[in-house]
């Protein structure tokens, strides 16, 4: 299993915390990695592929603790993810030296009706990026928590801003949005990578949810669960791993 920046600040937060995190099922045994209950730990099937685009997560301090939180499986899938915890006036000094590496295209990831300044907006389609490398940024924590950082982080102010319409509704069960357009961060990602022309990062992260879901599910005494569900997920997302490894013979 590759440990990246999402496992990293977890366990610095962990280490910073001066009380237990105790949210609904903070009682569950889970691994702390993959978040999923000890006996169902996916981490062995952590994905293993190359992307020609990069990410970053930044994340609300709430957001970092939580068990249901889908951002850690895009740094799972995308090897060059980063990952920093938001701040507003005292930004990740690293963080704003990437914002501003030759290298890359900074573009946050947001919905456009938030925007503003319309000419922010790009189609990932007809983007041409010559050499530089497209690095998305996704914002992650609760939709109230998103908007804030959104508005309130000066260093993302004129970044281009990539959007995407929801052809479906979401599929994450874990919590409750407050619409039912509202995707996960993952699902987000998803969309992005896809319309970005890399399809094959985009079913793999897509898939990798799946399995993360329906293995996240098993420990929730609340709901009615299916084992059947999650070796189903899994059986899925192998057979694109196998795939792929007999196309690249």
């Amino acid at each position: 299993m590759r440990i990246h920046q999402f496992h990293r600040l977890y366990q610095q937060r962990l280490a910073q915390a001066t009380k237990p995190f105790n949210a609904r099922g903070s009682k569950v045994r889970r691994c702390s990695y993959c978040q999923v209950v000890e006996k169902h730990c996916i981490c062995a099937m952590q994905p293993d592929i190359e992307t020609e685009f990069a990410a970053m997560l930044l994340l609300s301090d709430n957001e970092i603790l939580k068990p249901s939180n889908t951002g850690r499986l895009i740094a799972d899938t995308v090897k060059q993810t980063f990952v920093f915890k938001w701040h507003r006036t005292e930004p990740d000094p690293q963080m704003l030296t990437l914002l501003q590496d030759a290298n890359f295209q900074p573009m946050v990831v947001f919905p456009d009706e938030y925007v503003d300044d319309k000419t922010r907006l790009v189609e990932l389609r007809e983007h041409q990026f010559g050499e530089k490398t497209p690095l998305l940024i996704f914002i992650d924590g609760s939709w109230r928590e998103a908007k804030r950082i959104f508005r309130r982080s000066e260093y993302l102010q004129g970044l281009p801003v990539v959007s995407i319409t929801p052809q479906r509704l979401s599929q994450y069960m874990m919590r409750k949005a407050s619409k039912d357009n509202h995707l996960s961060t993952a699902e987000v990602a998803c969309a992005v990578i896809e319309d970005l022309g890399d399809k094959f990062a985009s079913t793999t992260l897509s898939l990798w949810f799946e399995v993360f879901k329906e293995s996240y599910l098993l420990s929730k005494t609340r709901l009615k669960t299916d084992i059947e569900l999650r070796e189903q997920a899994i059986l899925r997302y192998q057979n694109h791993v196998e795939m792929t490894v007999k196309n690249e013979k």
